[in-house]
């Protein structure tokens, strides 16, 4: 399948869920991330769910990260250049609901690329390489490229991955991790 086909079928069968499915399965995918080596960085950067796509909620993951006293970084996006600024998740943060319905920070303290240590990707779609379906735009993929090499990359699905290799472009950020609600798979 194109990309195209798959972000096509993936948004119609999230759209078949409940809002109390998704929260069920958000929470599976949560606890499933305890498994990751990676709870011993710093900064985090988290997605905020769009609702209405039927995302990951996040909160389940924020609540992790709060407890364990991380920084968490968000984001707001640009779409004009399909690039976005990021910002550090304070208690005094202000969330706004963007024209696509993506909550944002309508400020704060601004955190480069180059800081964060662990990057929590939104999908629709992923293969077993570690290649995924976003929504098309490329902000996560322009966004990874900014961070260090060595940042942790973890897609969060709530699907299993796709059996035929998804097609890569030369401007698409692999994954190191993809967590579902029923299994972890590392690249």
């Amino acid at each position: 399948m194109t990309k195209k086909e798959l972000r096509s079928k993936y948004k119609s069968l999230r759209s078949l869920f409940s809002a109390e499915e998704v929260g069920e399965l958000s929470l599976k995918v949560a606890n499933m991330l305890l498994q990751l080596p990676v709870w011993d960085k710093t900064y985090y950067h988290l997605f905020l769910a769009m609702e209405e796509q039927k995302e990951i909620h996040t909160d389940f993951i924020l609540q992790v990260l709060q407890g364990r006293d991380k920084e968490v970084v968000v984001s707001r996006s640009d779409f004009e250049s399909c690039s976005m600024v990021h910002y550090l998740l304070t208690d005094t943060t202000k969330l706004v609901k963007n024209a696509y319905g993506i909550p944002e920070p309508a400020g704060g303290l601004e955190v480069p690329p180059a800081r964060i240590d662990v990057v929590f990707v939104p999908l629709l779609a992923f293969d077993r390489n570690g290649h995924r379906v976003g929504y098309g735009k490329g902000f996560y993929d322009r966004f990874l490229r900014e961070c260090r090499d060595d940042v942790i990359k973890i897609g969060l699905s709530l699907y299993e991955a796709e059996e035929k290799p998804i097609e890569a472009n030369t401007t698409d950020v692999r994954l190191d991790y993809c967590v579902t609600p029923l299994r972890v798979y590392r690249f």
